[in-house]
């Protein structure tokens, strides 16, 4: 690890680390209370996924619809309106409209071919993101002067990795830059979660193997054709699955890979001071 020690920690004159864990769990509201200081750059991969690896994509979706009103099919012929998504740290909507939903398409679902070709989009979008880490981390203090780091990733980044292989190109390059902190969530935490989605359910990205298992299971244990299912539904009833799927990836990144700190720790940071504090707790003394 980076950061082989508590001692090692503190006495870091720059301090560069990455969180991960289930979307819902606080990673980016630490990583926004680090960037209010002054001396931390932060840096989010969905933020990099939709405005990088994906802005076309989801700009071109836009535009397709609007090409089906003749009003607006003028005017974007004629490049007299311009069409974007509008992102920021705070607001990923477009990121997780385009990805959308599989189903009956009379209830915003999509086909399932075209529900897998943005999972793959995805992926490699992420992919890609997470492997620009360092030359951030570079840009931050070259360009802005920023001794300090955080990478607030996405919550699937452990669907693309394999935490028990020694060379994963992608946990091999995070570990050298920065040290990798899984912020580990409790059964209560898993029920919150699960609440807030059946409340609003997300579009979600999955390992392919995982998505084409859960919607296989589906559509024999509901008994419906890919037209007629609910996209709300499924992704309702595969959201509980994928927490229980992510979880030992999670806990194997962090024991290969980093260090853990639980949830409810972490929701106590107030300051940079705490979260050094709070990691100092997870690293060993000596």
């Amino acid at each position: 690890m980076l950061y082989q020690t508590a001692s090692d920690w503190r006495a870091a004159t720059r301090r560069r680390v990455l969180l991960f864990a289930m979307s819902g769990l606080g990673k980016t509201h630490v990583s926004s209370i680090l960037r209010e200081d002054a001396a931390w750059f932060h840096y989010s991969i969905d933020y990099r996924i939709g405005t990088r690896y994906m802005g076309e994509y989801i700009a071109d979706n836009a535009k397709r619809e609007a090409m089906k009103v003749p009003f607006l099919r003028e005017l974007l012929l004629t490049d007299s309106i311009f069409i974007g998504a509008n992102m920021s740290f705070d607001n990923l909507k477009p990121v997780s409209a385009y990805l959308g939903k599989p189903g009956d398409p009379s209830r915003g679902g999509l086909p399932m071919e075209t529900y897998q070709l943005r999972q793959d989009q995805f992926r490699r979008a992420e992919e890609n993101a997470l492997l620009d880490t360092g030359y951030f981390i570079d840009r931050a203090e070259d360009l802005y002067g920023y001794p300090n780091f955080v990478c607030d990733t996405g919550g699937s980044i452990c669907e693309w990795v394999d935490a028990e292989d020694p060379e994963d190109p992608i946990l091999s390059e995070l570990s050298s830059v920065a040290l990798m902190i899984w912020i580990r969530g409790s059964d209560a935490h898993t029920e919150e979660l699960v609440r807030r989605f059946d409340k609003a359910p997300k579009p979600m990205a999955y390992q392919p193997e995982f998505l084409a298992a859960a919607w296989a299971e589906y559509l024999e244990t509901e008994g419906l054709r890919e037209e007629e299912v609910d996209p709300d539904t499924f992704i309702r009833w595969t959201y509980s699955r994928a927490l229980a799927h992510r979880q030992p990836r999670y806990a194997a990144m962090a024991r290969n890979w980093g260090v853990t700190v639980d949830a409810s720790d972490m929701a106590s940071v107030r300051d940079s001071r705490d979260f050094v504090d709070i990691v100092a707790a997870s690293l060993p003394m000596r």
